[in-house]
């Protein structure tokens, strides 16, 4: 039989992490970095899955039969591959056709970034069995990680988007985010990724006043889009992590890791992981690497 493939781009969030969850206007960027799918069906009765990092290590290499995920039996001790059996269980109860014990399906995933990155493995994952199985994608997202979904957004959008959930819908704006100054944009790696459902709980229990946050972080979205100057655009991304550093009751990442850096430094995401933007009149590789921090990216070659 035909051999099917899909792909899915990976993220980042520019403004409105952990907001975005309570309905602020986010800025999210789709990179040129992502995974693929590749799924062959056959009448095996069984589900061979191999998932490779961008190296081209295998990383989970798993065979489900279907009348176990059937009746539920999925217990492992390995914790991705136990999350891959729910994933595939759920997207059956939103494609009834998909899980048949006279069918079969040999798949392959393949990440062109490294997964400890935090680009979005699993939501380009979630993207792309959606796809093959022609569900909806942000639906198979709420039955199993969770979180705004601004990932699936990106993940099916080849620009820049403006995303908002308004009574939990998405509403997901193409729009135009190309700064002149985009060669003083950088993307530093924090040599560490940051496990989104932890920290998402951890906003949801110190925010308050979030009306009053929310209008600002709108301001600031809104601003960015239309800002030309890049004293403007460092005004802004500092304005931002104040905010976010007064809501969740810590010190920003330049405040805690790079006090002495001449430039801006702002948390994308999940705070304290995963990557940072850094703004600087100067390629700043020199002063991370010096730190420990090997990957730093120019603009350009990470955002679509």
């Amino acid at each position: 039989m035909s051999k099917k493939s899909f792909y899915s781009n990976g993220k980042l969030l520019l403004t409105g992490e952990y907001t975005v969850l309570d309905g602020a206007k986010a800025l999210a960027l789709p990179c040129k970095f992502g995974q693929a799918l590749e799924v062959e069906e056959n009448t095996s009765g069984e589900i061979s899955w191999e998932s490779y990092d961008v190296d081209q290590t295998l990383w989970l290499k798993v065979t489900f039969k279907i009348q176990d995920l059937l009746a539920g039996n999925i217990l492992s001790e390995d914790s991705a591959q136990s999350r891959l059996a729910n994933i595939l269980i759920e997207a059956a109860m939103l494609n009834a056709s998909f899980l048949d014990i006279h069918k079969g399906y040999t798949v392959k995933t393949t990440l062109t970034f490294p997964r400890n990155w935090g680009l979005g493995t699993s939501s380009t994952l979630i993207t792309n069995i959606a796809q093959w199985l022609s569900i909806d994608p942000y639906e198979l997202l709420r039955q199993t990680f969770g979180g705004s979904g601004y990932d699936i957004a990106c993940a099916q959008s080849n620009s820049p988007i403006l995303y908002q959930l308004e009574s939990e819908k998405p509403i997901v704006t193409s729009t135009f985010f190309s700064p002149e100054f985009s060669e003083h944009l950088y993307f530093v790696y924090l040599n560490k990724k940051q496990n989104s459902r932890a920290a998402i709980a951890g906003y949801y229990a110190k925010r308050s006043n979030i009306g009053d946050v929310i209008t600002a972080i709108n301001k600031i979205s809104e601003e960015v889009l239309a800002s030309s100057d890049l004293a403007e655009f460092i005004r802004l991304m500092n304005h931002h992590e104040k905010i976010m550093s007064e809501v969740l009751g810590l010190n920003t990442v330049k405040e805690e890791l790079f006090s002495d850096f001449e430039g801006s430094v702002k948390s994308l995401g999940a705070w304290g992981g995963d990557f940072v933007l850094v703004i600087t009149e100067k390629n700043p590789a020199l002063y991370f690497n010096k730190r420990g921090f090997q990957t730093v990216i120019p603009y350009q070659e990470m955002i679509l």
